[in-house]
């Protein structure tokens, strides 16, 4: 059974930075696309940043310049560095992703177009 772990959440001021990181367990890390989404309280789930199984990388246009994802298939290990962060950046932040022999195209920043999910790691920036 493949398990989804995010890390890296915290308490940081505006401004600030963090790292997070999602280890997808298995031997087929290298074939999926994979992506942050974030779920503020009240609201939907936001497409945040995505990488597919090419290192191909879409962004939302509110983290553009801010966040970048990287992967590194050695280590099963998706990451989202954030920089500058704004309070509204607060939110819990999931890792997904999806096989691209189930779907070709991995760069969706739509959360139905994703199967499988992690449980989260929480961010919260104070102003």
């Amino acid at each position: 059974q493949v398990t989804v772990v995010e890390s890296g959440g915290g308490l940081v001021a505006a401004g600030g930075s963090l790292e997070l990181s999602c280890v997808i367990s298995g031997d087929f890390f290298s074939t999926y696309h994979i992506g942050w989404f974030r779920q503020a309280p009240g609201k939907g789930r936001e497409g945040v940043a995505v990488i597919d199984a090419g290192g191909n990388e879409n962004y939302a246009d509110s983290v553009k310049g801010r966040f970048t994802i990287s992967r590194d298939n050695s280590k099963n290990t998706l990451y989202l560095q954030m920089n500058m962060l704004k309070p509204e950046d607060t939110a819990m932040y999931l890792c997904a992703y999806e096989s691209r022999y189930y779907k070709a195209y991995g760069l969706s920043l739509e959360a139905a177009d994703w199967r499988f999910w992690g449980q989260g790691t929480q961010v919260t920036v104070s102003s």
